[in-house]
């Protein structure tokens, strides 16, 4: 978390780009090479950041993939020669222009260490597959040393997460809001006429223009705070992983800086103020996607904070979802980023930062850090309603995507705002295939103490049910109106109608928007 002078950015220089595009393929420095290079015991190793297993397995190599990851990953300084043999076509002199790399020693010949780091990354989406090249700023796994508060960041766990619960339908213009590197806007090029990545960073802007050069990706960016560079305009799509780290104002030791995630504002007050404004860029139909942290004080919910900042989005009309993945205790939320930042429990930093995060989090009497997701969707075509407001604790994560999951739980929404209960009644609802039925029994006895419907995709939810629920559900196969089941249902169980529909009805209402149900 402390800092020096910013390391290098890198230059886009058209004929050296697509050298170096063309050396990288060649050389198959792709996610696939690597794993097979290192083979599972260092790859695991790697993920867990422990470099030494890798370092090992590669050092013998002079296959280019593994010179490459070596320079630029695991912090290697290598004699020319090798770096000639892995970019032949970019060679020395284009990777210094690209400020790639830089000499180790100002005598002539002098080996070689890279600059920044450039990663392999795949993934698959509707479109197929990808792979890509990924430059960012070192990992303290090259330099040894923690991040600095300008770090930009590669393909980390939030932004494989973001990526994973983005929609990704075609779709017309696309806000990657506080792009950094520009993963998400990369991803968003695959599927969208047109991406505008903002960040209040030059150097991160300057990392996103040269990984969309290299990957031959075209996308709009600009500089400024927040939603300031879009100003007046409307979005089809925003996805953002902005700076929501609730960090501390005020330190003793001016030797040490925040982390890098650092928003600039008190307490959670930098999402607060980003959803007061966001709606009003959503275009008819547009969806927001977004991570974030929440402070939980005592006494309060867990929903307070994020509930209040999206209460103003849904008097005009505009549904809106927080879902809270998982809490820290203050002490865990601190010692999360001081790590995060490359700093441990033995550098002499770790306990005054962790002094003044717990001071910062104790005067706003914080007892817990939510994390989680924030969707908000503007129904397609105008609408005389309030928008609706749903908080929820998730387990888990199930099988499937989850951006085919929330993306269709946002429309059932505006759906079922429209179905008064004789058109739900009237409607042919279809059991979701990956939801079973768990029961709960005492060894020797017949009736369950407890039913749950059970999510097998999706967040995996285990929702309680009593006999009609289970067993309505359990007919809902499309042949039969939800009204004609229940009927039948009530008259095997010798139940009254009219209660069964008042208990049911909602149920089910919530079963369709966690997309265990489905119409």
């Amino acid at each position: 978390m402390s800092t020096d002078s910013p390391t290098p950015t890198p230059r886009v220089l058209t004929a050296e780009v697509e050298a170096l595009r063309a050396d990288l393929t060649a050389g198959r420095y792709l996610s696939t090479r690597i794993e097979e290079l290192l083979g599972p015991v260092a790859s695991a190793a790697l993920r867990r950041e422990n470099p030494v297993p890798a370092r090992r397995v590669l050092e013998p190599l002079e296959d280019p993939a593994a010179i490459l990851l070596r320079l630029f990953t695991l912090g290697a300084v290598i004699a020319r020669t090798q770096l000639e043999a892995a970019l032949p076509t970019l060679g020395i002199d284009g990777a210094l222009r690209l400020g790639l790399v830089a000499p180790v020693g100002e005598e002539p010949g002098a080996p070689l260490r890279a600059l920044l780091d450039l990663a392999p990354y795949s993934a698959q989406d509707d479109a197929g597959d990808i792979d890509w090249w990924i430059a960012s700023d070192l990992s303290e796994l090259a330099t040894g040393a923690p991040l600095g508060a300008e770090h930009v960041l590669g393909v980390g766990g939030a932004s494989l997460t973001l990526a994973r619960i983005t929609p990704r339908e075609r779709t017309g213009k696309v806000l990657d809001l506080g792009c950094g590197g520009g993963i998400q806007a990369l991803h968003a090029s695959r599927h969208a006429e047109h991406v505008v990545g903002t960040d209040l960073s030059e150097r991160a802007l300057a990392f996103a223009a040269f990984n969309a050069a290299l990957n031959g990706i075209d996308l709009e960016l600009r500089q400024g705070s927040l939603l300031e560079p879009v100003a007046g305009e409307t979005f089809d799509l925003i996805v953002s992983n902005p700076p929501f780290v609730i960090t501390p104002r005020t330190l003793a030791d001016e030797d040490a800086t925040w982390t890098y995630r650092d928003g600039g504002r008190a307490g959670d007050a930098l999402l607060a103020e980003l959803l007061q404004e966001l709606p009003g860029h959503l275009a008819p139909g547009g969806s927001a996607v977004m991570l974030g942290n929440w402070e939980i004080r005592e006494g309060e919910d867990w929903d307070t904070h994020p509930r209040r900042w999206m209460e103003p989005a849904t008097v005009d009309g505009v549904d809106a979802w927080v879902l809270q993945r998982e809490q820290e205790d203050p002490a865990q939320y601190a010692e999360t980023w001081i790590r995060d930042g490359g700093i441990t429990a033995r550098d002499a930093r770790w306990p005054v930062l962790m002094g003044a995060w717990l001071d910062d989090l104790a005067a706003r009497e914080v007892e817990a850090i939510g994390f989680g997701y924030l969707l908000l969707r503007r129904p397609g075509s105008a609408i005389d309603r309030p928008g609706v407001l749903r908080t929820e604790q998730v387990p888990g994560t199930g099988s499937g995507t989850l951006a085919d999951h929330l993306a269709a739980s946002l429309r059932t929404l505006d759906v079922l705002e429209g179905l008064d209960d004789e058109a739900l009644a009237a409607s042919r609802p279809v059991r979701a295939e990956d939801v079973v039925e768990r029961r709960h029994l005492t060894p020797g006895q017949w009736d369950p103490m407890l039913i749950e419907l059970v999510q097998g995709a999706g967040f995996a939810r285990a929702v309680p049910a009593d006999q009609q629920l289970a067993a309505t559900v359990g007919a809902l196969d499309g042949t039969l109106t939800l009204g004609q089941v229940l009927a039948a249902v009530c008259a095997l169980t010798d139940v009254d109608p009219d209660e069964a529909r008042q208990r049911v009805l909602p149920a089910v209402r919530e079963l369709l928007i966690t997309r265990m149900v489905t119409l």
